[in-house]
């Protein structure tokens, strides 16, 4: 039995070189699938008395079969096993950034103070260079189960965003009705207070607000940002993956010297009827996503001299 992802339904394989194996244990220790085990190792003409000497095993009955997270082939010091298999090979082994160039925790504090949602850019284009260096360190993001079944949507001009607020407008000028007061009242008793007040008071007057400005050409949809990102996944994503490699993109970019922000009202548009059908086979999206959110980025035409404290709705200790 092997968990399945959109790349792959197989489960991967494991090698072991028992002549390079010296039972350390520590491929048991980080495998959470159980596929590892010690066991004794067979040594021909042995002294009785001397203690067995161990190796490690792939196990008959794992949890569910090798997911290749590769944790046992990154942990072996003698480097005694493979994994192929789910997309992921020995070869995709790289020797880790010492610990001298590993930021510490002021050098992390002071990125994410810095950063705050940007929505103007100057008309500098975001180069194919600083892209690929966000899409690289978006890629090391943890997952619910490698490998990754996220999606990554790539808008690198502002004219192709601009051109994409045209069409998100047209969407929501079709779906207009479903945010008109007829329909809220029916709905209200189906889907509680709450949902009704934030269509009420948020969703409704966001909704026209993107149209109306549109029409007379101001784009508050993507804010005709010189580049893009919309993260997405397939109907066998964990919903957190799109968000979590969303976020390591937006920091990795505040660390590039862009400015970034987070605009999740696009994504619904892709999700239901046949409008978002067309949505998604125009510009190439290939599945519906439990969850799914646009980034923007660029280089920032003002400069802030103060950050703002946020905090938390609460903390509790148990």
């Amino acid at each position: 039995m092997a968990i399945p992802t959109s790349r792959t339904r197989e489960k991967a394989q494991i090698y072991i070189d028992t002549a390079k194996c010296d039972g350390c244990g520590k491929c048991v220790e980080v495998c959470n699938d159980s596929s590892l085990e010690l066991v004794d190792k067979h040594i021909p003409n042995a002294i009785p008395e001397a203690k067995p000497t161990q190796i490690a095993k792939v196990k008959a009955t794992p949890f569910f079969g090798c997911i290749a997270c590769g944790h046992c082939m990154a942990a072996c010091p003698k480097m005694a096993i493979t994994i192929n298999g789910r997309t992921l090979s020995p070869d995709d082994l790289f020797k880790l950034p010492t610990i001298r160039n590993k930021a510490n925790y002021e050098q992390l504090l002071t990125l994410l103070q810095r950063r705050r949602s940007i929505r103007e850019f100057t008309d500098k284009k975001v180069e194919p260079e600083i892209i690929e260096k966000i899409l690289e360190a978006a890629s090391t993001s943890p997952m619910g189960c490698p490998p990754s079944d996220v999606n990554v949507l790539v808008f690198d001009t502002k004219e192709k965003n601009h051109n994409f607020a045209k069409d998100y407008c047209a969407y929501l000028k079709g779906k207009r009705w479903f945010v008109s007061r007829w329909f809220l009242a029916l709905l209200r008793p189906l889907w509680g207070k709450d949902n009704d007040e934030m269509f009420r008071n948020f969703i409704k007057p966001l909704s026209d607000t993107y149209i109306d400005e549109m029409e007379k050409g101001i784009n508050l949809i993507n804010y005709d940002a010189p580049l893009a990102m919309y993260f997405y996944g397939s109907p066998f994503t964990d919903p957190a993956d799109p968000i979590v490699a969303a976020t390591t993109a937006m920091y990795a970019a505040e660390s590039l010297g862009l400015g970034t922000c987070m605009i999740g009202a696009i994504h619904w548009a892709f999700q239901y009827g046949d409008d978002a059908k067309k949505l998604r086979e125009k510009y190439g999206v290939r599945y519906k996503s439990k969850e799914g959110i646009v980034v923007i980025f660029g280089y920032p035409s003002v400069r802030y001299r103060k950050g703002i404290k946020r905090t938390f709705a609460s903390v509790t200790y148990n």
